[in-house]
């Protein structure tokens, strides 16, 4: 049952719950996962030399190649009598990795879900437009199950259609969303397209995630959809959606991560070693309350910091956006690049619109980035002035200097509700 009360929970309280339920995860991971009982085994630790989260350093970490040199059951805690779902990752650079679900940990996904719905504004009564995919990935699935728990009416779009998508979004009147954020673009864009004015829309909130997202998609959707638009945050392996919430009060500030489930942790991405509160690094998460998945230091590859925010109205710990994957992060002579970098210059260009792919290619010995963006309405994309006033944007502020091809609009591929590639990475082809 969905429980407020937890959120604000005295940080001492908490540290306690956290550690005692660590101390029985790790007992359950060495008596029912064998990848778990030799690993602690090789580095010489046993369940009870971990007396709480202040040890979890001591522990080593779990990998996604773990995963799946255990796919696709192997990382089970729980006999397959005992699970009710199982999800996958979809797969897309190498086998996927499979996540089961015993009934008690549906019911963990749906409260983390209900408290991220009312942390982005949501409220028992209310419609859920669901635009999430359901299947394989958690977020159709998850999305709805925290939905019916708060008392939502969920309306099961999925993904993709985007004409049935605006027609739902007009007829059916619904006041929370949730979508990734360039469906959302791709949403408020149809919108101006079509002439539907978004203040004749009923939904006020969008619950965006799935992708890393800016500042910059986020003014862009709330113009264009007339909506307060929030980051929900979560991955299968850790559970789904809903491993952490930005508050809708809050915007700007972090994202909640409900630390009660998923402890995290930020470490240096070359070294491991935890990094303190307010650092950037590698996000690590320990599911403390997990039954049929648990996992040990699941090292996300997600680059953020964490903090706790003395201002905030919740007690947990709070996470940055996204900057981007430690594996997506190009090094190119050198220099460390996010696309979202390139993004956040994008938008003070007034003459381009966010739509934009950086495509990696290899000129020799050296990797190389070009910039494929959509100029705005008007704007005439073949005039060289623009794509050098981008060209030395991007060099003064980032250090490199990159290929600008400015494209027309409406040339660079949209969301259809799914993820949205933003790096091409042509050097395998090459």
């Amino acid at each position: 049952m969905y429980n407020p009360t937890i959120e604000s929970m005295p940080l001492d309280k908490l540290r306690q719950l956290q550690s005692e339920r660590l101390k029985t995860m790790l007992q359950r991971m060495v008596d029912n996962v064998p990848f778990y009982r030799h690993l602690l085994r090789e580095k010489g630790i046993a369940p009870g030399d971990i007396k709480g989260v202040d040890d979890l350093a001591k522990l080593p970490f779990t990998k996604k190649s773990d995963l799946r040199d255990h796919y696709p059951y192997g990382l089970f805690a729980n006999p397959m009598s005992e699970i009710r779902r199982i999800h996958a990752s979809s797969g897309t650079t190498g086998k996927p990795t499979v996540v089961g679900y015993t009934e008690n940990d549906l019911n963990i996904f749906d409260e983390v879900v209900a408290r991220s719905l009312v942390c982005a504004g949501a409220k028992p009564g209310m419609k859920l437009h669901n635009a999430y995919g359901y299947g394989l990935f958690t977020g159709g699935l998850g999305m709805h199950g925290g939905a019916t728990l708060l008392g939502m009416a969920v309306i099961p779009v999925s993904g993709g259609m985007t004409d049935r998508q605006l027609t739902i979004l007009q007829d059916f009147e619904p006041e929370v969303m949730c979508c990734t954020p360039s469906y959302a673009q791709t949403l408020a864009e149809e919108c101006r397209k079509r002439g539907i004015d978004p203040k004749e829309l009923a939904v006020k909130f969008a619950i965006l995630g799935a992708e890393p997202w800016t500042e910059t998609i986020r003014s862009q959707v709330e113009a264009g959809l007339d909506v307060t638009a929030t980051n929900i945050y979560g991955l299968s392996e850790i559970i789904g959606p809903g491993v952490s919430q930005e508050d809708f009060q809050e915007k700007g500030s972090g994202s909640y991560v409900w630390e009660d489930h998923f402890f995290p942790e930020v470490v240096d991405r070359d070294t491991g070693e935890p990094l303190p509160y307010g650092q950037e690094g590698v996000l690590v998460f320990t599911t403390i309350s997990r039954e049929a998945f648990p996992l040990l230091r699941y090292w996300t590859n997600d680059i953020c910091s964490i903090y706790y925010d003395a201002n905030a109205k919740r007690t947990h710990i709070k996470m940055s956006a996204i900057k981007g994957r430690a594996d997506d992060m190009l090094i190119i002579r050198g220099v460390n690049l996010f696309y979202t970098q390139v993004e956040e210059i994008i938008d003070d260009m007034d003459f381009l619109v966010p739509n934009y792919q950086l495509i990696v290619t290899r000129e020799g010995t050296m990797d190389a980035v070009e910039v494929s963006c959509e100029v705005g309405d008007g704007v005439n994309h073949e005039d060289d002035s623009l794509a050098q006033q981008l060209l030395q944007r991007i060099k003064n502020t980032i250090g490199l200097s990159m290929k600008i091809s400015l494209q027309a609009p409406g040339a660079i591929p949209r969301s259809q509700g799914g993820k949205l590639q933003r790096v091409v990475d042509r050097r395998i082809m090459a």
